[in-house]
């Protein structure tokens, strides 16, 4: 088929629980873009529900993907391609993005492709509006899945320098916003209770601290404050000692990170920047704390606008961007994959 390289390209994602459309053009401009939380659908159960997210992604996705053609002036077929994640992520929300997305390859005849969740997240700093990072670069990935650095040295091209050992840093933001009573998402409930704190207040370990190497640990951080917790008197946490255990452990976890992200750094020293991306590279506090560290290292720090820090489909239409430059285009019986490192790309 024809492939039309000059004209926008439309991305999906439904990798967890936001369901997500956005066309592009080929500079990277966004033509438009919309994102539908499950927030609420998912707050009584503290989590995700797989089986529920499956289906909001099924009951929104066609409606978002015409509303977002609309909004961008163009059909089907006057797409270059569109592309959808194929993974990481829950497999009910993966089977609902790529199926719509090769359906609708298949009847505009146009190309497909399939997206890596990590390398969206990855290439997003490339967005001509970010300021189109030169390869190599480091990316630190901080979301509720992932903790990784990662050496960033060409599209297709990663090298993992480090990652969690156990939990990753946006789980532990929210099972310790669960263990203090906080609302789902427990992440930015937890930010902004630690504002209210003082983190000097109570004291909390800084696993792997020092350590050579870059790779992660919260399991024992989140186990501390547990115990903390059990050691309370009965009855109601009072907010002031909540706010000043939300501040211990935010400051815990911002002590770790600025760490780890030195320890990177000395690992990729030809790196041209420092990315940040995921759903944790919204908190301020530790954006100024990587903010930092790269800047003693003479490395811009470099964190998309916090909507495109989240899942988002503009990063999954910009990967495709980047792919279609190269020629990358997927079969149509590319699988899906939970389990999708980059490594493997």
């Amino acid at each position: 088929m024809e492939r039309k390289d000059d004209a926008p390209v439309l991305g999906i994602e439904s990798s967890c629980d936001e369901t997500a459309a956005a066309i592009l053009a080929a500079d990277g401009r966004i033509l438009a873009e919309l994102v539908l939380s499950q927030i609420e659908d998912h707050a009584a159960f503290g989590g995700v529900v797989p089986e529920i997210a499956a289906r909001a992604h099924l009951a929104a996705l066609d409606a978002m993907v015409r509303q977002a053609l609309r909004q961008a002036g163009v059909e089907f077929a006057g797409l270059a391609a569109i592309a959808a994640t194929a993974g990481p992520g829950l497999i009910g929300g993966l089977l609902v993005g790529t199926g719509y997305a090769k359906g609708a390859a298949i009847a505009a005849g146009v190309p497909y492709l399939a997206i890596n969740h990590l390398e969206a997240h990855a290439l997003t700093a490339r967005l001509p509006r970010l300021g189109g990072v030169e390869f190599p670069y480091l990316l630190l990935l901080l979301s509720g899945g992932h903790s990784q650095c990662v050496a960033v040295e060409g599209v297709g091209r990663y090298r993992l320098l480090g990652a969690t050992l156990d939990d990753a840093v946006g789980e532990a933001f929210d099972k310790t916003a669960k263990l203090l009573g906080l609302p789902y998402p427990g992440g930015p409930a937890l930010e902004a209770l630690a504002r209210e704190g003082n983190a000097n207040a109570v004291k909390l370990p800084r696993p792997l601290l020092g350590r050579e190497g870059c790779d992660f640990s919260f399991s024992g951080l989140k186990t501390a404050i547990a115990q903390l917790l059990a050691a309370e008197p009965p009855g109601a946490l009072h907010r002031a000692r909540a706010a000043d255990i939300a501040a211990g452990f935010q400051a815990s976890v911002t002590d770790i990170l600025g760490d780890r992200l030195a320890h990177a750094l000395a690992m990729l020293p030809d790196a041209s920047a420092v990315i940040v991306a995921g759903g944790v590279a919204a908190n301020l506090a530790i954006r100024a704390r990587l903010a930092d560290v790269a800047g003693k290292a003479g490395k811009p720090l470099i964190a998309p606008p916090l909507r495109l820090c989240t899942d988002n489909a503009v990063m999954v239409a910009w990967a495709a961007i980047e792919r279609l430059r190269l020629g990358r285009v997927s079969a149509l019986n590319a699988p899906c994959k939970p389990r999708w490192p980059l490594e493997a790309l």
